[in-house]
């Protein structure tokens, strides 16, 4: 259903494309992709460029917008902005625990899925391109995996592209999975002994957590086992601008005094459901791996091999083995070491804790166990880049490891970086107008 709707300062308008599944195949089976054109009121007429917003995850649909808040403002000054639910998440053909059982056998289900990485993502931008613009380049900006999509784009089409700007996604052009987390591992454990610098009773609150946790079978709402495992998972937090607070907060409202003793408290497990839950977003933990693989070969769940050699996030309250049954693993209760939080990674533990992914479960494992991916970036295209490109390199970013973004950025002809220690991973909506002000003063040479 296609719609126009007003809010004050803002003209929202539906669209939806069909595309197809497997774009080397443009007369077969076909999909929906939701995009919403949103426009200054005072510009609702005027002949604008366009701006494609592609959001991060993998996963996650493009955010809804309530006015002419955070990067919208600046954009909408100078473009005609299309927020991109990318294909499989919100108002696009959905891929969830309730819609991929219409696909067959889980083998099915996961041949579907193979076609919902970053290249299809692309093709599928050219596709709607093509039919908004009279094949007019347009600017993407790129949050995140929305930035990988953005650099698979200067790969595949860069005639598509006016200018690029990239906020926290410059992706690491040879980095396998394993590679990826061998990286996260260390930043994980630097960002939360920061927490602990700054909340120092923190560490108290979360080793008696854990303790708890393993002494306790804790059932969430809606229906999440929550275990040492799972509970570490809270770190992703710490790779926003205001996720120490929070966490800090969650942290110290965890335990209520009941009739059988401390319990976690419903307040504390309502708030940790939201955090962890992947009811709305089953293809971050279905796909998350796959976004790194280009090798043709399987990532066999690189982030549950790579922990292994850190032994430190499972020492006395942190997990014991490698957690493959329903109860996420061996988990001793806290002791000596430090507690450490953990972030975006998927484990084969969560399709059993986490009651999105149970159904599955099967086809999460094939994924992991699939080869033939092919390759994402074309590096000699990139030394020939001829597209204006700037990015926002966060110093110390939980996601992205910054070492892997700036060989990139000097791996792509032009590309013009900022790298600041100012922001975390969600600088683009946290500095409100100033990250997208700072990219598009870089990628017009104002600064």
């Amino acid at each position: 259903m296609t719609g126009r709707h007003r809010q004050p300062g803002l003209v929202l308008t539906d669209h939806h494309f069909d595309v197809p599944l497997d774009h080397d195949d443009p007369a077969g089976e076909h999909i929906r992709v939701y995009a919403r054109e949103v426009v200054a009121t005072s510009r609702e007429h005027d002949e604008l460029p366009w701006l494609v917003y592609l959001q991060g995850g993998p996963g996650f649909p493009a955010g809804r917008p309530v006015g002419r808040e955070s990067w919208l403002d600046r954009a909408l000054e100078d473009y005609r902005v299309l927020l991109l639910d990318q294909r499989g998440t919100g108002r696009s053909t959905p891929a969830t625990r309730q819609t991929l059982p219409l696909r067959g056998t889980p083998a099915q289900q996961a041949d579907y899925l193979a076609h919902f990485r970053a290249d299809a993502i692309v093709r599928d931008c050219e596709h709607i391109r093509r039919r908004l613009t009279g094949d007019r380049p347009w600017t993407v900006l790129g949050q995140s995996f929305g930035g990988f999509c953005a650099v698979t784009y200067l790969s595949l089409a860069p005639e598509g592209l006016a200018e690029v700007l990239i906020t926290g996604g410059l992706p690491g052009l040879d980095a396998d999975a394993d590679a990826v987390y061998r990286a996260a591992y260390p930043r994980m454990e630097r960002k939360t002994l920061a927490h602990y610098d700054r909340y120092p009773g923190d560490e108290t609150a979360a080793r008696r957590i854990a303790a708890h946790l393993a002494e306790h079978e804790e059932v969430l709402a809606d229906g999440t086992h929550l275990t040492v495992r799972a509970f570490q998972q809270l770190g992703i937090l710490l790779g926003t601008g205001d996720g120490s607070h929070r966490l800090h907060y969650l942290l110290e409202d965890a335990f209520a005094d009941t009739p059988d003793g401390p319990r976690l408290s419903d307040a504390f497990g309502e708030q940790v459901a939201a955090i962890l839950s992947r009811a709305h977003c089953p293809l971050y933990a279905l796909l998350h791996e796959a976004i790194y693989a280009q090798d043709g070969e399987a990532t066999h769940w690189a982030a549950e091999r790579v922990r292994a050699e850190f032994p430190q996030f499972d020492r006395h309250g942190a997990g014991g083995d490698s957690g493959s049954g329903a109860d996420g693993g061996n988990e001793p209760g806290a002791g000596g070491d430090r507690f450490l939080f953990t972030g975006e990674t998927v484990h084969p533990w969560m399709l059993h804790t986490h009651p999105a992914l149970r159904p599955l479960r099967r086809t999460a494992e094939l994924l992991a166990e699939r080869k033939g991916w092919t390759p994402l970036y074309d590096a000699a295209r990139l030394a020939r880049n001829t597209v204006p490109v700037a990015a926002a390199v966060y110093h110390d970013d939980l996601y992205v490891d910054t070492a892997h973004s700036l060989r990139t950025a000097r791996a792509i002809r032009g590309l013009r970086t900022w790298v600041t220690d100012e922001y975390e991973h969600d600088g683009v909506r946290a500095g409100g107008r100033t990250v997208l002000d700072r990219l598009l003063r870089l990628v017009r040479d104002e600064a």
